[in-house]
C-alpha cells in the first residue's frame, strides 16, 4: 500500500516524529491495516495508537478514506467519551450498526461525522496492556451486533497488530506515533493497458453529460472535455485539484460534504446545483475503494430537486475547510457535556492539544474583583511556563493586551512576540503562541494560551477556527462558574447532613461512599449512619428517601437524626423504625423511606437486622462465600403507623464483612434485582479480601463503569475484625 501524509495532518502535526520504527516497520504495519479491512469486510479502517504518556490516542494511519475526515480524533485522550477511547479504556469492542446508534451513544462523534455508516472499535491489547485502538467502517446496516464470524475476525485483526507491536518493541523499535497520521491508497484491482484507458476515455466523452473521477482525497483524476465544459472550467485547469478550491460557485462546504458523505458512506450521492451563468446541473456519484465517479448533466430548472446553492467566496484568504468547521461543531457538543471547571479545562486540553499540535494549554480566569487575570489550569507537555501555577495572576503584558483589546494574538516565533512586547519574560523553551481572550455576553471571562515548541504561522482558516473556539470556551466556563458556586453550596449541605466520619469502634473496620445522582447538584436522599452505642454494640443504618434533588434531602436531612437517636438510645432495631415511622406519618411529607437498620452486638458476635422496605444486606463470610441474608419484610417509612417490624438474628465471625447498600448501588436497567443482588454478592466475594476503604471504592466504581446510574447510591461496609 502507498501511504502519504495527509495535508491538513501535516500542517496540524508540525513537528517531527520521535519514534524509532523505519520505513519497513510502517510499511508492514501498514499491511496490517490493509489485512485487517479486507479480513472484515470494511471498506474503510483507521489506526490508533497510545502515545507515550499513555494518557491519549493518536491517528497513525487511514485507509480507504483520508486521514482529514478523521481530524476531530488525531488525538484523543483516553477519559474521551469517543469510541476508540471507550474501546481502550474498557477493554471491549464498541459496535455502532447505525448512524442513530452513534447519535444516540456519541452525539459529539455523530455531529463531527454526520454520514450513514457502520462502524466498529476494538482494542489492541497484550494481556491487559494497551497499544492502540482499529477502527473499522462498513456500509450501514441494520444488524444490532456484529456477525459472529466478522466479531472473531475483528479480533484476530487486533491480535496480529498487537503481536507485531509488542515484537517491534521487543526487538528495541517501539512503534509510537508517527509526526502525521497517513493516508494509505489500495493499489488498483488490475492495471490498464494504454489501449484500455484510450477506449475508456472516448466512451466516457461519447455518453451525454460529463463524466469525471475524483481520488479520495477528492481531486480530479480525470475528466471528460464535456464535464470541464459543464463545470466551468479546463481539464488541465482542473486535473489534480479539488473542485470546492478550483472552482469559486463550489466553495460552500456543502459540496465537499455531499463528498465526503459518498466516501465515508460507500453509497451513490446526488444533488443539484445552480452554476454560473444561471445554469442548473444534477451530479450522482458513485464511490468505490479507489474514488468516486461522477455523472454530470444539465438538469431543467422545473426539475431541480435536492439544491445545493452556490457559495459566496470569502472576500479574502481561503474558506474554512469542511474538516475544521466540524472541529469546531465537535468541540461545541463536547463544552455542552461539561460541568465545572475542571472539565472544561481538561476537556479543551484533549480536544485542543492534539488537534493543533500545541505543546501547552493554559486558560486564565478574569477576576472582576481585582481586575486580575488569574491562572485556573495548565495541560499538555513539558516545559511548561515557570509562571504558570493554579491562582497564580498572569501578569505577562501579551496576556493583558489581548484581554484589554478583546482581540486575539497571534505570534508565529518568540522573536515576533519579543518585538511586540520587549519586557515579554523569557524564551522558556516554548516558541509560537496565540493568546485568545475569552468573552461571554460582551464581558471578559478569561484567556486561553496555546503555545508551541517552535515556530508555527497559524495561518488565516486557522486564526478564524481558533478564534471561533475561543468564543464556545468563554460560554462553558461560564456555565462551570455557575455550576462550581452551586457545587460548593450542594457539598456545604450534604456535608452537614451525612456524617462528617465514621466513629473508631474497637473491633471493627469500616467504610462508607455516597454518590448522587442528579448531575450538577451534589445531594440526595440516600443516608447512611454508624452510631456507637456502648463499648461493645453500635447500630449501623442505611435508607433511601423517595426522589431525589433538595427536597429528598431535605427529608433525609429530618429523618436520619430521629434515627440516630433512638441508636444512641440503644433502642433494638424494631423499636427504631416503628418510632421513625410513626414520627413521619405524623410529618405527612407526602414522600416514604426505606431503611435497614442493624445492631451489631460485639460481645456476642451477633447482628439483630430489621427493614423497612430496603434492599437485603450482603454477608461475606471468613471463608470467601457470600450470601443475600433474608430479613423478614417490614412496611416503608411514612405510610401505615400501626406498621411492624420483625427482628432477624445473623452470626458475627472474625473476617465477616456485612455490607448495607442502597438500591442504586445494583439496579441496572433490564436486570432483575434478585440477579443484580447476586451479582453484588459474587463481586464482594471475589474482592472482599483487601481494606474496606478500598472495597468500597471498588465497588462504587463497578457499579459506575457497569451501567449508567439514575439512582443515588449509598454504601457502608463492615468488617468484623474481633470480638471487643
Amino acid at each position: 500500500m502507498r501511504a502519504t501524509p495527509d495535508d491538513g495532518a501535516a500542517q496540524a502535526y508540525g513537528r517531527a516524529s520521535s519514534d524509532t520504527a523505519g520505513p519497513t516497520c510502517r510499511a508492514q504495519l501498514d499491511g496490517l491495516l490493509d489485512c485487517a479491512a479486507r479480513d472484515t469486510g470494511a471498506h474503510a479502517s483507521a489506526l490508533f495508537l497510545l502515545a507515550a504518556d499513555g494518557q491519549a490516542l493518536r491517528l497513525e494511519a487511514a485507509a480507504g478514506m483520508p486521514a482529514d475526515f478523521l481530524a476531530p480524533w488525531f488525538g484523543v485522550g483516553l477519559s474521551s467519551h469517543v469510541p476508540v477511547a471507550d474501546a481502550v479504556r474498557e477493554r471491549r469492542l464498541v459496535w455502532l450498526s447505525e448512524p442513530q446508534e452513534l447519535a444516540r451513544h456519541y452525539p459529539r462523534t455523530a455531529i463531527a461525522m454526520p454520514y450513514h455508516f457502520a462502524a466498529a472499535a476494538a482494542p489492541i491489547l497484550s494481556g491487559a496492556a494497551p497499544w492502540g485502538a482499529l477502527l473499522l467502517f462498513w456500509p450501514c446496516c441494520e444488524a444490532p451486533e456484529l456477525a459472529g464470524p466478522v466479531h472473531e475476525r475483528v479480533g484476530a485483526a487486533c491480535r496480529r497488530l498487537a503481536r507485531f507491536l509488542q515484537d517491534a518493541a521487543d526487538a528495541g523499535r517501539p512503534v509510537t506515533p508517527a509526526a502525521c497520521p497517513r493516508t494509505l491508497s489500495r493499489p488498483p484491482a488490475r492495471e490498464w493497458e494504454p489501449s484500455e484507458a484510450l477506449a475508456a476515455a472516448h466512451f466516457a466523452e461519447r455518453l451525454p453529460g460529463g463524466s469525471c473521477t475524483l481520488d479520495l482525497e477528492g481531486r480530479f483524476t480525470y475528466l471528460s472535455a464535456t464535464a470541464a465544459r459543464l463545470l466551468g472550467g479546463t481539464v488541465p485547469g482542473l486535473l489534480g485539484r479539488r473542485p470546492w478550491q478550483a472552482l469559486s460557485w463550489s466553495a460552500d462546504p456543502a459540496f465537499e460534504d455531499r463528498f465526503r458523505a459518498a466516501v465515508v458512506s460507500r453509497h451513490p450521492e446526488s444533488f443539484t446545483a445552480k452554476v454560473p451563468p444561471g445554469r442548473w446541473l444534477a451530479f450522482e456519484l458513485y464511490p468505490d475503494a479507489s474514488g468516486v465517479s461522477v455523472r454530470i448533466v444539465p438538469r431543467a430548472p422545473d426539475r431541480v430537486l435536492h439544491a445545493v446553492r452556490p457559495g459566496t467566496p470569502a472576500p479574502r484568504g481561503e474558506p474554512i475547510a469542511l474538516g475544521e468547521l466540524y472541529q469546531v461543531m465537535h468541540l461545541a457538543a463536547a463544552l455542552s457535556e461539561a460541568v465545572g471547571g475542571d472539565d472544561v479545562i481538561d476537556l479543551v486540553a484533549d480536544e485542543m492539544l492534539p488537534t493543533f499540535r500545541a505543546q501547552t494549554l493554559a486558560l486564565a480566569l478574569f477576576t472582576p474583583e481585582d481586575g486580575c487575570l488569574r491562572f485556573v489550569g495548565c495541560r499538555g507537555y513539558n516545559p511548561r511556563p515557570k509562571e504558570i501555577f493554579t491562582g497564580a495572576e498572569f501578569t505577562s503584558p501579551a496576556a493583558v493586551g489581548t484581554l484589554t483589546d478583546g482581540m486575539p494574538a497571534f505570534f508565529a516565533s518568540f522573536e515576533e512576540m519579543a518585538g511586540a512586547y520587549p519586557h515579554a519574560p523569557g524564551h522558556d523553551g516554548l516558541d509560537a503562541r496565540a493568546y485568545l481572550p475569552l468573552i461571554a455576553s460582551g464581558r471578559p471571562v478569561g484567556l486561553c494560551v496555546l503555545a508551541f515548541d517552535r515556530p508555527h504561522p497559524f495561518p488565516g482558516n486557522q486564526r478564524t477556527v481558533l478564534t471561533a473556539l475561543a468564543g464556545l470556551i468563554a460560554q462553558a466556563l461560564e456555565r462551570a462558574r455557575l455550576y462550581d458556586a452551586s457545587k460548593e453550596l450542594a457539598e456545604t449541605l450534604q456535608a452537614a447532613m451525612l456524617p462528617d466520619s465514621l466513629p473508631d469502634i474497637p473491633g471493627l473496620d469500616v467504610a462508607a461512599r455516597y454518590l448522587p445522582s442528579v448531575q450538577g447538584m451534589d445531594i440526595g436522599g440516600d443516608f447512611y449512619d454508624l452510631v456507637r452505642v456502648d463499648d461493645t454494640t453500635a447500630a449501623a443504618v442505611i435508607g433511601d428517601v423517595q426522589g431525589h434533588h433538595v427536597k429528598a434531602a431535605a427529608l433525609m436531612g429530618r429523618i436520619r437524626p430521629a434515627i440516630r437517636s433512638q441508636a444512641a438510645a440503644g433502642a433494638a432495631p424494631a423499636q427504631a423504625l416503628w418510632q421513625a415511622n410513626r414520627q413521619l406519618v405524623d410529618l405527612d411529607p407526602g414522600r416514604f423511606v426505606s431503611c435497614l437498620y442493624a445492631r451489631l452486638d460485639l460481645a456476642q458476635r451477633r447482628a439483630l437486622l430489621a427493614t423497612a422496605g430496603h434492599p437485603p444486606p450482603v454477608l461475606c463470610h471468613p471463608d470467601g462465600h457470600t450470601e443475600v441474608i433474608t430479613v423478614p419484610p417490614g412496611m416503608l417509612l411514612g405510610i401505615d403507623p400501626e406498621a411492624d417490624y420483625p427482628t432477624t438474628e445473623i452470626p458475627l465471625e472474625p473476617g465477616t464483612v456485612l455490607a448495607l447498600y442502597t438500591d442504586g448501588l445494583v439496579e441496572t436497567p433490564g436486570v432483575d434485582l434478585d440477579d443484580a443482588m447476586a451479582g453484588l454478592a459474587a463481586r464482594l466475594a471475589r474482592t472482599a479480601p483487601q481494606p474496606m476503604d478500598r472495597l468500597a471504592t471498588d465497588l462504587i466504581d463497578h457499579a459506575r463503569r457497569t451501567a449508567p446510574r439514575t439512582d443515588d447510591i449509598a454504601l457502608l461496609l463492615i468488617r468484623f475484625v474481633a470480638a471487643a
